[in-house]
């Protein structure tokens, strides 16, 4: 057993079954045992994201939070905040794009790099210290509480954060509580723990059929609330893999989309090594909408990360691909490493992304096919 094992079994046998999203809370970011704490451990060890496969991602979205920026009527400070920037890759590529390419918006750029490991807060702060001591970079430890105008944005953050798992069972939705017996976690069903999971099917109008097991994404939905009360005029952008909660819910998902991540595996193995595991959900686009409504944030528009990506680039047919004095066989490469991004057989297809915006804007997104 790890050591966060012996922790958590330690509990159940104290107080009685646990919540899964208090387990899942508990194997992701517990401050000493959990697996984004350690500075050993992280995403690109068990699976790759879009920001390491190749800059281009990086640099199609500084151009659109550049375009951002001129439909907020370019203001004197642009706040761009990056929750879950981890070890500051995606920041340090969009700053040093924007420097070279976008001189004007640069100057109003003002980069918050959120992040809760303290160890990955230091690698972001080594990766863009030349920025840092130009005044356009900063490292928190948490979203600011107030954004005055700019955007916040996140990639593959919320598929990480805490769900509820449930079962229809009888006719009647259960919750699936983590327990310990026999040496062993195990799954423990009872009545739901919080009306609040029985109100988020209802706001969507689901309704589970009889043996299916779902997640209720609770902590997303007080996220996207929070989000919105804390931005006062501009944009929220989100980057993730998920589907609309028609989809999501759909006889296809029987068995929900909750997946443990170690050494390039997937499983549904989710007792099998807490805080030593990747835990993830794929996100509810229709309950980040819904639940963000709520805090005054309209919809400016969703798309697959491919329509998102092409859209971008095409503008200059993908210039931005390249860098300067590149051989022929670079080139190439750097094809090759965009058809990953944007193929459907790759990840163009799997990740959506959401924008959402509050206040007075105008104009519409080239990455939502404004141009």
């Amino acid at each position: 057993m790890t050591p966060l094992a012996e922790l958590l079994a330690d509990r159940i046998r104290r107080f009685g079954p646990m919540t899964f999203a208090d387990y899942m809370r508990e194997c992701l970011y517990h401050p000493v045992h959990g697996y984004y704490s350690k500075a050993e451990s992280g995403r690109f060890a068990d699976y790759y994201t879009s920001v390491d496969v190749h800059p281009i991602f990086a640099r199609l979205l500084a151009r659109q939070f550049a375009e951002m920026w001129e439909s907020l009527r370019q203001p004197a400070e642009f706040v761009l905040v990056e929750a879950g920037a981890g070890v500051g890759r995606l920041a340090a590529q969009v700053l040093d794009f924007c420097e070279g390419k976008l001189p004007s918006f640069y100057d109003a750029l003002r980069y918050l790099a959120a992040e809760r490991s303290a160890s990955r807060r230091e690698q972001a702060a080594m990766q863009s210290k030349h920025h840092a001591a130009a005044g356009h970079f900063t490292v928190s430890a948490e979203v600011p509480a107030h954004i005055s105008t700019g955007c916040l944005f996140s990639n593959e953050l919320l598929d990480a954060l805490p769900v509820h798992r449930v079962v229809m069972d009888g006719g009647a939705m259960k919750e699936i509580f983590v327990g310990f017996r026999d040496g062993h976690f195990v799954d423990a069903r009872a009545p739901l723990s919080t009306c609040a999971i029985s109100e988020y099917f209802a706001a969507q109008e689901i309704v589970l059929r009889e043996g299916q097991h779902a997640e209720a994404g609770l902590e997303a939905c007080d996220w996207i609330s929070e989000i919105g009360r804390r931005l006062e005029r501009g944009y929220v952008l989100t980057i993730d893999y998920g589907h609309a909660a028609a989809e999501l819910f759909d006889e296809r998902h029987m068995r929900g989309t909750l997946l443990a991540y170690q050494n390039h595996r997937a499983s549904e193995e989710f007792y099998a090594s807490p805080g030593g595991q990747d835990l993830t959900a794929h996100v509810n686009f229709t309950a980040l909408e819904h639940w963000g409504k709520r805090a005054d944030l309209e919809t400016e528009g969703s798309t697959s990360q491919t329509a998102f990506l092409m859209a971008l680039g095409q503008g200059n047919e993908f210039a931005d691909l390249y860098d300067e004095g590149q051989s022929e066989a670079e080139r190439t490469k750097a094809r090759l490493q965009l058809k990953t991004l944007i193929y459907p057989e790759g990840m163009g297809e799997r990740f959506q992304v959401l924008i959402q915006r509050k206040g007075d804007v105008s104009g519409r997104l080239t990455g939502l096919g404004g141009i």
